[in-house]
């Protein structure tokens, strides 16, 4: 690395700061600068960069393409820069830290409110979930491991079997009481709803069920699986969710399982840990409580065998 090409930080500041304002003055108040560091260190990145960063106009400076085109990766540096420093501090005096990926729906629903099982496990851990909708590259995103919904492929990472998924067709209990005939769910009359990316699932579960729908593909689309269980809650029709998502709604009678018959969906979930992160001991603590959690769903069994 060579040392003339890394930038100051200060300098950088200054640099965004000045052009957020497209004023020195202003920018040297925010800093508690004077106009004239300012300016210095404006000129500074100018020689280091060789550009021209501003138009000087009247008593304005107006940022040139190129300062553009820098001032966009200005501010993610500092931005990277501050999260390094806050993260530092979070971590204190803890044993370690680890940053997980989680898919948003199954990290709400799933994952955080078992997270106070790990925590009572590993207090020493400083931990950080966010949330990720799409594979990503470990290169990139510095995560120590992630969960995905899919196939068991990830480049630069290892996957490990977590669990299938099981959809149930659930509705609100007025919904389901209105579409019924001889005591059974009138599939055929009833509203349903659909996830975009899951297009298929109610064709599927109609064949497997022998429900008869005829137009399967009919009724509310959304994109997220918490739009749908707000939907189903909202009386919009019935729709196929999948167990662990629906635990409390059914716990408390917000959602009422249609039929006892689950259906496992052709992907499945699994735990994926950069190829160059095998040996993190707290990673592999995490994955293996996560492979413990799997399977207590009872809540859900409960549920689905008063559907019977």
């Amino acid at each position: 690395m060579r040392r003339s090409l890394v930038p100051d930080i200060v300098t950088l500041q200054a640099f965004e700061c000045a052009a957020r304002h497209g004023n020195f003055s202003r920018a040297a108040e925010e800093l508690n600068l004077t106009q004239s560091a300012i300016s210095r260190q404006i000129a500074d990145l100018e020689k280091q960069t060789g550009l021209k960063l501003f138009e000087r106009i009247r008593q304005r400076v107006i940022l040139s393409e190129a300062g553009r085109r820098l001032l966009s990766e200005v501010r993610d540096l500092l931005s990277r820069s501050e999260r390094l420093m806050i993260d530092a501090a979070a971590a204190g005096r803890m044993r370690a830290t680890l940053k997980v990926a989680t898919l948003p729906t199954f990290g709400a629903k799933w994952l955080v409110p078992r997270l106070g099982r790990f925590l009572a496990r590993c207090p020493d851990v400083s931990l950080t979930i966010e949330s990720r909708s799409k594979p990503f590259s470990f290169m990139e995103d510095s995560f120590d491991l992630a969960i995905h919904y899919g196939l068991p492929v990830w480049a630069g990472g290892t996957p490990v079997f977590l669990c299938d998924e099981t959809v149930i067709p659930a509705a609100s209990a007025e919904l389901a009481k209105q579409y019924r005939i001889d005591g059974r769910p009138d599939f055929t009359q009833m509203p349903l709803l659909h996830l975009t990316t899951r297009p298929k699932l109610w064709s599927d579960f109609s064949r497997l069920q022998e429900l008869g729908i005829e137009n399967a593909y009919h009724g509310l689309r959304f994109d997220q699986f918490s739009m749908m269980v707000s939907a189903a809650i909202s009386g919009l029709g019935a729709a196929l969710l999948p167990t662990y998502l629906i635990e409390e709604e059914l716990r408390s009678g917000l959602l009422t399982p249609l039929l006892p018959t689950t259906m496992r969906t052709e992907n499945a979930y699994y735990v994926v840990r950069p190829e160059e992160k095998q040996s993190h001991p707290v990673a592999e603590e995490f994955q293996s409580w996560l492979l413990s959690e799997v399977g207590a769903d009872e809540p859900v069994a409960a549920s689905v065998a008063r559907a019977e």
